[in-house]
């Protein structure tokens, strides 16, 4: 199930984005600040070009690239 960005309080989605930007193996020896690490997923996020998915099952929420969620799920 997709979230829309728009429905999340403004400090619940920075603690999702700085938890899915600092997650092991997503630096890659990164030296970027994590503002700007931030700052580039919400613009994705703003471009449509990442989306948030929910999980109920598990009640996990993540961040993904809009290219690798399932088509049934997009509007």
């Amino acid at each position: 199930m997709l979230i829309p960005q728009q429905l999340l309080e403004v400090d619940t989605l920075t603690r999702l984005i700085e938890d899915f930007v600092t997650r092991d193996g997503t630096d890659n020896g990164d030296e970027t600040p994590l503002e700007t690490r931030v700052l580039r997923v919400r613009r994705a996020l703003d471009k449509g070009e990442a989306v948030i998915v929910f999980d109920p099952e598990s009640e996990q929420c993540q961040l993904a690239m809009k290219r690798d969620v399932p088509r049934d799920w997009l509007p």
